[in-house]
């Protein structure tokens, strides 16, 4: 497999996620949580982990060690919240309020925390490698950061307008991370940094 054909997987990748995430939830903002909502979201979640690997590889060669570790932790935690959100999507969101309710009680809502928590601080790191390489324009970089750690805070509270909001702004970021891809590689500005040899 070719990293060329990894970058244009990864861009189709972050494009369907990004559907699969603004879509649903500029929908939502009219019709509230619907199966056909839920199901889109939860199946869209399985092209975050392509998309991701194609940003990490994007920027590698100049992101260094501290890169390596952040893509680590993103894709550890990605994983984990990616589970989450296919279960709450795809399973939680059939069964009855009781049985929910009973479910989340015991040490499946500590599992789902946990794992949100990962996700959380892996999506910090990553935004945090990105603003530092400079190979990808800064505004989408923030925005992965801001919203998708955002999106994770607000996934356990209550649907408001402004899950909607975030859902957007969320695909927006993603959009145009994926399509910063058909650009070159490294930055020129970075391609000269020392840390970058010795990581």
């Amino acid at each position: 497999m070719s990293l060329s054909w990894m970058s244009r997987f990864g861009m189709v990748c972050g494009v369907v996620l990004a559907l699969s995430v603004g879509l649903p939830g500029a929908v939502e903002a009219f019709t509230g949580e619907t199966a056909a909502t839920s199901i889109v979201l939860g199946l869209g979640i399985a092209s975050g982990p392509p998309a991701l690997t194609a940003f990490h590889l994007h920027q590698s060669s100049s992101s260094g060690r501290f890169g390596a570790v952040a893509y680590a932790v993103n894709m550890i935690g990605l994983c984990l919240f990616a589970g989450v959100v296919f279960a709450l999507n795809l399973v939680v969101f059939f069964l009855d309020p009781a049985v929910v309710k009973t479910l989340l009680a015991g040490p499946t809502r500590i599992a789902l925390l946990g794992g949100m928590a990962l996700f959380v601080v892996g999506t910090a790191l990553f935004s945090a490698s990105m603003l530092r390489t400079g190979v990808f324009p800064r505004v989408p970089a923030v925005g992965y950061g801001v919203t998708l750690v955002l999106l994770a805070l607000l996934a356990p509270l209550p649907d408001t307008p402004l899950n909607s909001v975030v859902h957007v702004l969320v695909a927006a970021s993603l959009i145009w991370l994926s399509l910063s891809l058909r650009q070159g590689g490294a930055s020129p500005r970075r391609a000269a940094v020392p840390y970058r040899t010795a990581g």
